[in-house]
């Protein structure tokens, strides 16, 4: 299979032909940004920071759910891609407060690291929410801010897919989405959770933390991808039951 990324003619081996773009762009040395994917999770194209741009589409796609195909013409950084990417962090950053100076993954958190490092968006481009919401101390070892959360969902798949007892899940929709512990319960109060900690190590924010020890000990994006390695996979997510 032959594509071209920013007018360079790639040829895909068998394998590759199977993989998503993001995969491939990654294997190219590509810079592409994502909240919601990790390799070794079920991708789900939550957070559309990963876009780029095919000829012949109108509209930005999702590069971690979508598979090449023959002649696509795929483009990483167009002016277009810069503005999205922006706007994207910015309406992630508007949805809950995000006080980077207090926030315990001060330095250690991807929507931070986009914003101003990476994209160096210099004011706000949307209106920020300010409204507090809970948040969820009951738990013996970690916590849950519902403030810091992007809803990317890494610890709902983790837990699903490798811990194995499904604790946390989505309730709600749009700006009253929230993580859940079983049925809307205290994390304290959980009979489901075993206390992995696999949820902490992978969330790009400070919505997840372990309590007394620093943020940055406790991350591992790589983890997924290493419990996947060894045959660890329980399910995907794909499995989920809905009604």
């Amino acid at each position: 299979m032959k594509i071209f990324v920013d007018e360079k003619e790639v040829l895909l081996t068998d394998e590759q032909s199977n993989q998503t773009i993001y995969s491939i762009l990654v294997g190219l040395g590509k810079y592409i940004p994502v909240g919601c994917h990790l390799d070794g999770l079920t991708p789900i194209g939550a957070c559309r920071m990963c876009i780029v741009e095919v000829a012949g589409f109108r509209r930005p796609v999702s590069s971690c759910i979508t598979k090449p195909y023959n002649e696509m013409r795929i483009y990483t950084d167009t002016e277009k891609l810069k503005v999205y990417r922006r706007y994207l962090t910015e309406f992630l950053f508007g949805e809950r407060p995000h006080p980077c100076n207090v926030c315990l993954a001060d330095g250690f958190c991807d929507l931070q690291s986009w914003k101003f490092k990476i994209f160096e968006i210099q004011k706000n481009l949307v209106s920020y929410n300010e409204e507090n919401i809970n948040v969820d101390e009951t738990h013996k070892l970690y916590v849950l801010d519902h403030n810091r959360c992007i809803l990317c969902f890494r610890c709902v798949r983790i837990c699903h897919e490798y811990a194995g007892p499904h604790t946390l899940d989505v309730k709600g929709m749009g700006s009253n989405a929230r993580i859940t512990i079983d049925f809307d319960d205290k994390w304290g109060d959980s009979k489901t959770c075993i206390n992995c900690g696999k949820c902490v190590m992978v969330c790009p924010t400070g919505a997840l933390y372990m309590k007394n020890k620093e943020v940055s000990k406790t991350r591992r994006f790589d983890m997924p991808k290493f419990l996947e390695s060894k045959g660890k996979k329980i399910r995907t997510f794909e499995s989920i039951v809905t009604y």
